[in-house]
């Protein structure tokens, strides 16, 4: 049975976050806010604790985790050969949505780095996600809180949809501020490379880190290997069909001929194109307000799950600031195809339902 903790995000009560801890310092698994995403939280230097994670959201074994920490004297847990790099990094970026892939503890569970040398690691900015760490007295191993390949949880009722009934604890501290995962980093000789983007841009990061290089998996590409969560596996997916055009006015036109089709669907877009669209609109946010965007992104792919509507388009945004980040979940999202008319959406959606009924009629 899952319990229902609700504190209030600024100021929660510590009597809550002690009750959460010791959940984590015995051995189970808790849903926390942080300013991120919903994170699903185990002691990350146990074993048998951290399995617990991957069983809960059916998350692969070779797909490994974030640490979390709440001081720095943590990291020294974590990590082994810290570069000295890493001070200005921590005064400048922590706590915030920034994590670091170091050379891992021994001391830490071989399932949260899937059996790799390395660990990413970070201090998360929110009050009950410090809170719990600190009073957990152990860093903590959360990915999103989320069943395997569904949008990740900006709000404690996502996370209770998925995994009510799989975890010992659910935190409900409202909804998070970002709405989107940390920015990952691999540190080099001159400087870093974004693994998966987030609300940090490579921009901000050159401040503190010199040059600052994209990696091709940041940009979408899948990888044979996961380094770090969002490289390899499909990710951030709703359960039925998300489209992408690559641009407003092409939008319009797809979901024109759609509905002159006569199928009906979903359209994920900002507001200033909402009016002219032919599908149900879901609103992402205002205009070229990106931070709006991407703080809804996940909520209203949940959205467009629960409408009842068979499938929906999303247009693209500019992969610049934050922008790089939303591009990277829709590209994960929508298997990173591109549609320009509506006909290459009816065969694209033809294909699917075809292998979906293969699929069935296999098992």
């Amino acid at each position: 049975m899952t319990k229902i903790l609700k504190v209030d995000p600024v100021t929660p009560d510590i009597s809550v976050v002690r009750e959460a801890a010791s959940i984590i310092r015995n051995g189970g698994t808790v849903i926390f806010p942080t300013e991120t995403v919903y994170g699903l939280g185990a002691n990350a230097l146990d074993e048998v604790a951290t399995r617990k994670i991957f069983k809960a959201k059916g998350r692969p074994s070779d797909n490994p985790l974030i640490v979390h920490i709440s001081d720095l004297d943590q990291l020294y847990d974590v990590c082994s050969n810290i570069p000295v790099i890493m001070e200005r990094i921590a005064k400048k970026f922590w706590p915030g949505p920034l994590s670091v892939l170091l050379p891992k503890s021994e001391r830490v569970a071989d399932s949260v780095t899937a059996g790799l040398p390395t660990v990413a690691v970070r201090m998360p900015a929110h009050p009950v996600a410090l809170s719990l760490i600190r009073e957990s007295h152990v860093p903590v191993a959360a990915p999103s809180a989320n069943l395997s390949t569904r949008p990740s949880p900006t709000s404690a009722k996502h996370a209770i949809q998925d995994l009510m009934g799989r975890v010992d604890a659910i935190i409900d501290g409202g909804e998070t501020f970002f709405g989107i995962e940390s920015t990952i980093v691999m540190l080099s000789e001159k400087g870093a490379t974004v693994l998966r983007p987030g609300p940090y841009s490579p921009d901000e990061l050159a401040s503190a880190f010199g040059e600052v290089d994209v990696s091709v998996f940041a940009k979408g590409k899948p990888s044979d290997e996961a380094l770090v969560p969002g490289m390899k596996y499909r990710h951030y997916a709703p359960l039925k069909p998300l489209l992408m055009v690559p641009d407003k006015e092409t939008l319009v036109l797809v979901s024109e001929e759609l509905f002159g089709a006569g199928l009906e669907h979903a359209v994920l877009c900002t507001s200033d194109v909402a009016g002219r669209v032919k599908g149900k609109s879901i609103i992402l946010g205002q205009g070229e307000d990106l931070y709006e965007v991407a703080r809804r992104l996940f909520s209203a792919m949940r959205e467009f799950d629960e409408s009842g509507l068979p499938f929906a388009l999303v247009h693209t945004f500019p992969e610049r600031g934050i922008g790089l980040a939303i591009m990277n979940r829709l590209k994960k999202a929508c298997g990173g195809t591109v549609v320009a008319r509506g006909s290459e959406a009816i065969r694209l959606l033809t294909k699917a339902s075809r292998l979906a009924a293969e699929s069935m009629h296999s098992m």
